[in-house]
């Protein structure tokens, strides 16, 4: 529950549930490796206890092992879209408003020289991420905004290096476009098609010893 005092976005702001769309793909994914996991579980246990049928090839431990990685995968999975279910993101005509159920934070676009979309392969499918780049300094170990920031070469030279990368699940994009370029279409950089992985990782070394390790 957010507390009382804590700043709102308009009553008409554009709600973009990210997490629940996320959750509807990952989850189901996630329970079927989890059920692989089982199974591997299961045919480990048939061989401890000596009651498979003939004897076992290093090709049928392969495979058990790999089952169970995939099980472990999938327990992972189910941890993070459970616990990222209620993140949302709402756009109104302050800014970028993101919330997990516990803490709310604004990405203001007054602070902002631009918003772009990369865009890059993973398989078959398609990773979207919204750039939002400063017109100054940004707070990198915010307690909510921190795990987006990144710090990479710019759409443009005239472009900070810092800024904040928002991935979001293939079906939300549609919306995200639009309510971007309903509020402020003079900051819309449009979309760059990047390589594989370009959503990256947060700076967790660099956070951790900004804050002392007092990582939320």
């Amino acid at each position: 529950m957010l507390p009382s005092h804590t700043p709102s976005p308009a009553p008409d702001a554009t709600v973009i549930r990210t997490g629940r769309r996320g959750a509807m793909t990952g989850l189901p994914c996630s329970v079927l490796l989890i059920a692989l996991g089982a199974v591997g579980v299961f045919g480990a246990v048939v061989i401890a206890t000596g009651n498979q049928k003939g004897a076992s090839s290093p090709a049928g431990y392969a495979g058990l092992v790999f089952m169970l990685l995939l099980g472990a995968l999938g327990v992972c999975l189910f941890v993070v879209n459970w616990a990222n279910r209620r993140t949302q993101v709402l756009v109104d005509a302050t800014g970028l408003w993101i919330e997990n159920g516990k803490h709310r934070a604004v990405i203001p676009w007054q602070g902002l020289a631009g918003v772009g979309l990369y865009w890059s392969k993973y398989g078959r499918q398609t990773v979207y991420s919204l750039e939002l780049f400063p017109t100054g300094p940004i707070d990198r170990d915010d307690p909510l905004l921190w795990t987006l920031v990144r710090d990479e070469e710019p759409l443009h030279p005239d472009l900070s290096r810092l800024r904040h990368r928002l991935a979001f699940p293939v079906p939300c994009r549609g919306e995200m476009v639009s309510a971007v370029q309903q509020y402020v279409p003079h900051l819309w950089l449009g979309e760059s098609e990047r390589a594989k992985g370009h959503v990256g990782q947060p700076d967790v070394k660099g956070h951790r010893e900004r804050t002392q390790g007092r990582t939320p």
